[in-house]
């Protein structure tokens, strides 16, 4: 299967793309929506995260998130919903499976229970790479949306949906994401007296590879061998203090939202 996903301004959009993803026969057992919590009544629903996991880390949610969930059905969009605080981002809803395991590599609890169901099913399973930009989206109040296609036929009529109901295009967000960090990146790499616009490039990638879920928290000593596997070739130095500064960006994120 292949995941499709498309970042809406708001909630009411996503929904609207919901609908005709329903008309083009996607069953909702492969959608998934992710949005911003707005609704106090809402969160007491949801259920609570320690004060020492960081957003980002957990991989899926956990059988009891799955439970409440499976115990919602018929909720809004006709599909389970679950909510949480996620921290560094805020109050999340999610609805549906799919929803909950996005929600889960977002950053939420232990457990993987939800998270092998829909690997399982599903097959791909959520695209980590990009899970970055779902973080930044939500922290800008958008809706993410997510759609497991279960051939070509399907994926065609998915990203038809989304491009018709005018998603947000992902190398936009992360083109849009990069220049609001691009001036403080420039200033912070010119203090040394090394060239930014030289070495920006390879800055970049060590810093969104530092980003990546599996290396969220995570030395770059601890982390190399992975990395010399993933980006042949391509750890430099300023690779390297592209990574350092990525594994420090949820604290700012952190520190700036208080």
């Amino acid at each position: 299967m292949e995941a499709i996903s498309g970042v809406f301004r708001s909630r009411e959009d996503a929904e609207k793309a919901i609908n005709e993803l329903r008309k083009a026969g996607i069953p909702d057992q492969r959608i998934g929506l992710i949005a911003p919590g707005s609704d106090d009544r809402e969160l007491e629903r949801g259920l609570p995260v320690t004060d020492t996991e960081q957003p980002g880390m957990g991989r899926a949610m956990g059988a009891a998130v799955g439970g409440a969930m499976g115990a919602a059905g018929g909720a809004t969009l006709g599909l389970a919903v679950a909510t949480l605080a996620v921290p560094g981002i805020g109050p999340v809803i999610a609805f549906g499976m799919v929803g909950a395991a996005l929600l889960g590599v977002v950053g939420a609890t232990a457990g993987a229970a939800v998270g092998d169901q829909v690997e399982e099913e599903l097959g791909e399973g959520i695209p980590h790479e990009d899970i970055y930009l779902y973080e930044d989206a939500l922290l800008h109040g958008h809706s993410v949306l997510i759609v497991y296609a279960d051939n070509d036929d399907e994926s065609e009529k998915a990203e038809d949906v989304l491009v018709r109901s005018r998603a947000m295009d992902l190398d936009e967000l992360r083109e849009n994401w990069w220049h609001e960090l691009r001036d403080g990146e420039r200033a912070h790499y010119h203090r040394d007296g090394r060239d930014f616009d030289h070495d920006e490039e390879s800055y970049r990638r060590g810093y969104e590879a530092a980003l990546h879920p599996q290396r969220r928290g995570r030395a770059y000593t601890e982390v190399e061998q992975d990395l010399q596997s993933a980006y042949v070739g391509e750890l430099d130095t300023a690779f390297r203090e592209g990574y350092e500064r990525g594994l420090a960006h949820p604290g700012r994120v952190n520190e700036a939202r208080k």
